[in-house]
């Protein structure tokens, strides 16, 4: 069994990483600065811990009769959703899939404001973005099931060895952040439930709404480039606040350990895990890791990683031979395998402190980020 520490002397905050994980100091005072704000009874810091812009990022925070937009931030309802395709690897020709995966790039063509509105959703007047992989760390990945180790499990969620899957990593896009802009005039102190919080949780829920129609939408754009069918098996967002009772759950950067199975992304040259949540352990207000997290900042990956023609041909491919569709070059170095943090350390992590078991792994066989040139862009980490 893994053990937990507590960040200084706060009580109130846990931290569930082996002491040979890679937690930086900064995540660490983040989250003490979290766990002393407004209404805050308790946080948890997950192996993911990684320090954010506004705060930690692989954390999930606790209050009482507050909720803080803050600390979701802008794009809220950012999540995972993994699909079972009727695909065998072996069956897939992989350079004419590359071809099909540009299909992904610009706005979809489908009538977005209608089908916003046939959900029930308020697409805020972001109907265009729908449908959209995004920037930063978002994709459209194509999987391989490499292996699978709980049969049972694995069998229940329709996953097979050599199968394909499709995962999606995106959110909101600018819904979320016009939300928060909306609802949230700045500071740490939060919105009292009776005083604006919950105006701001009913906006945040519509939010939620449309990321997961996203991912939706994204997914049907890329069955439909594959030629081939698609089940959805999971949808997990990580960026979301949740009422528990007369209490509010935030999560920035953690998925639900309440909500079924959870696809645990490295990076695009890393395995997926696909996990099942065990009966949630005290202190991780029921949440688990959402990925493997940075262990380096955006700006410091330009120095990182060398530019010149043949480094960056060498990150259009993964160690596995899968291929990255990324035409912007800033971001094909900003998110760079080696900017991650180890996906197997943080999985043992929550294994060994009895937070999940492995159901499946997966192997990136095509990422799409995007097929634009690059262009100015806020350089801020997430």
């Amino acid at each position: 069994m893994g053990t937990s520490f507590d960040a200084a002397a706060n009580a109130r905050v846990r931290i569930f990483a082996s002491s040979t994980s890679w937690i930086e100091g900064a995540a660490v005072r983040q989250l003490e600065q979290a766990a002393e704000r407004n209404g805050v009874t308790a946080v948890a810091g997950m192996p993911d811990l990684h320090p954010g812009h506004h705060g930690p990022v692989g954390c999930a925070v606790l209050t009482q009769g507050i909720v803080h937009p803050d600390i979701i931030g802008t794009d809220i309802g950012c999540g995972m959703q993994l699909w079972n395709l009727d695909l065998a690897e072996r069956r897939l020709k992989i350079d004419k899939a590359v071809e099909r995966f540009a299909a992904l790039e610009g706005p979809w063509q489908g009538d977005a404001p209608g089908l916003a509105a046939a959900e029930g959703i308020d697409d805020g007047g972001f109907a265009g973005s729908l449908g959209t992989v995004g920037g930063g760390n978002h994709f459209c990945e194509l999987q391989a099931v490499a292996e699978i180790v709980d049969l049972q499990r694995a069998r229940g969620a329709g996953l097979e060895a050599g199968a394909l899957a499709l995962l999606i990593h995106s959110g909101s896009r600018g819904l979320g952040a016009a939300t928060l802009a909306k609802h949230h005039a700045g500071g740490t102190e939060g919105l009292p439930l009776a005083e604006g919080g919950e105006a701001y949780l009913a906006a945040h829920d519509n939010a939620v709404a449309f990321a997961r129609l996203n991912r939706r939408v994204i997914a049907a754009r890329a069955i439909a480039a594959l030629r081939c069918d698609g089940t959805l098996m999971v949808d997990s967002p990580h960026n979301l606040a949740e009422r528990v009772d007369h209490a509010v759950l935030h999560r920035k950067g953690a998925a639900s350990a309440d909500r079924g199975l959870v696809p645990v992304p490295g990076s695009r040259g890393a395995f997926t895990y696909l996990v099942a949540p065990l009966p949630p352990p005290p202190g991780t207000i029921r949440s688990i890791a959402h990925g493997a997290g940075r262990r380096h900042d955006r700006a410091s990956m330009e120095r990182r990683v060398r530019k010149q023609p043949g480094d960056l041909a060498r990150l259009t491919r993964n160690a596995f031979g899968g291929r990255i569709l990324c035409s912007d070059r800033r971001l094909l170095v900003e998110e760079a395998p080696e900017a991650y943090k180890d996906i197997e350390r943080v999985i043992d992590d929550m294994v060994n402190h009895a937070m999940v078991s492995v159901v499946a792994i997966l192997r990136p066989v095509i990422t799409f980020k995007t097929m634009r040139e690059a262009r100015p862009q806020n350089r801020r980490a997430s």
